[in-house]
């Protein structure tokens, strides 16, 4: 009798430690994950409550818990504001118990919010954003980039139009970090292929009026004006470019950061013939289609990069978690750099050491609405971009955690 007690007592000593242990590994008895984005603003489509859905079913497709613990997303809407998300951010790692933060649409929010993640030595994955300062001057152990930056659009929209002739530009470019380093990194793709920059225009975030922009940039004479904005600014500027017949006089407008969630807003008619550059299309294959469809089901939308790039970072995360054992933030960030991304949107993807996730972009034509076959059929692919084209070498990024 008083051996079976012992041996009884044991093992639920036994049990108890492994279920401590195991509940140990995990802060708080959970992994919590934040989607701060613009949810309301210029970049609503670009990004916003889709992303929320897509990390939703990142976790649903990792199987809703890791090391058996509760997986949870809690998201918001940072009004396109560097403060109002770096208050978010602060008030989500020091008292809600968040891990880590993703998405971050709007460069300068980017940055702001990295900044805190480093000083808190929290980690951050950046879909939503462009700049390269974010694995350049201002990288972050504890930070990554994900799905696209400024490099890989200069690369693949700046580069098909040079090689078609368009070697003189004017620039018109949204007024904060994004658009410099966008206007800046195909600028000097432009010229470094031998063309010229005959001159650029800055104009605020969500403009209504981009007129006088047009009539500098159409009396210019460059033979493509390229739009350094996303969102709404570039779909209301190739509206109005449209009135003041610019393309009919023969100059030609470049979308350096347009995806699909925009030429949906715009409409084919408009935005027929545009060149851009996306890191995925639903319509590739049957492993994109698939996804699409299961994306379209939860939000009656077909994904762009950012979507299923938020997908892409949130899975890796949790495969990261489940590899490291725990949810701390430096074994966390040890297998975000050296473990390969291997999904529906990173295939064959590498982490370089500065957090820059190398992977294809795709070089895309949007169809003549006659061209296309269904709906949500905007896109011929021109051209794949090897990643190893499309990123600058993490070793020459400017970050220091590379030298």
């Amino acid at each position: 009798m008083r051996k079976s007690f012992i041996a009884s007592l044991a093992f639920l000593l036994a049990s108890s430690t492994a279920v401590f242990a195991q509940s140990g590994a995990v802060s708080d008895g959970k992994v919590k994950i934040g989607i701060l984005n613009d949810q309301s603003g210029v970049y609503a489509d670009f990004g916003g409550k889709s992303s929320v859905e897509a990390a939703k079913m990142a976790v649903e497709d990792f199987g809703g818990k890791v090391l058996d613990m509760p997986i949870e997303i809690v998201d918001a809407d940072h009004q396109n504001k560097p403060d109002v998300a770096s208050n978010i951010a602060r008030q989500w790692y020091d008292t809600e118990q968040v891990d880590a933060i993703m998405e971050l649409t709007t460069s300068s929010v980017a940055l702001a919010v990295q900044a805190v993640a480093k000083e808190k030595k929290k980690i951050d994955i950046v879909t939503g954003a462009a700049t390269t300062d974010l694995t350049g001057k201002a990288c972050s152990p504890y930070g990554f980039h994900w799905a696209y930056d400024t490099h890989a659009l200069a690369v693949g929209t700046g580069g098909a139009l040079v090689k078609q002739g368009g070697d003189s530009w004017f620039f018109l470019t949204a007024d904060y970090a994004f658009g410099y380093s966008l206007e800046q990194q195909t600028g000097d793709f432009v010229k470094a292929n031998g063309g010229t920059i005959v001159g650029s225009v800055r104009h605020p975030l969500s403009s209504q009026d981009f007129s006088s922009f047009l009539l500098q940039a159409q009396s210019s004479g460059a033979k493509v004006i390229g739009l350094a904005n996303a969102g709404l600014d570039t779909a209301n500027a190739i509206k109005q470019a449209a009135e003041f017949g610019i393309v009919q006089g023969g100059q030609r407008l470049a979308a350096l950061l347009f995806t699909l969630a925009e030429v949906h807003g715009l409409g084919l008619e408009a935005a027929q013939g545009l060149t851009l550059t996306e890191g995925f299309y639903w319509n590739r294959d049957d492993e994109s289609r698939a996804f699409g469809k299961k994306f379209f089901d939860r939000t009656g939308k077909m994904p762009n990069m950012i979507h299923t790039g938020t997908y892409s970072a949130v899975l890796q995360y949790l495969k990261a978690v489940q590899k490291a054992g725990t949810d701390e933030t430096e074994a966390v960030a040890k297998q975000l750099h050296e473990m390969p991304v291997d999904d529906v949107f990173g295939r064959g993807g590498t982490v370089g050491a500065n957090g820059r996730m190398i992977h294809d972009m795709y070089l895309l034509q949007v169809k003549k609405p006659d061209e296309s076959k269904e709906p949500w059929d905007y896109f011929n692919v021109l051209a794949t971009i090897p990643g190893k084209e499309a990123y600058i070498d993490p070793a020459k990024s400017g970050c220091d955690l590379v030298k």
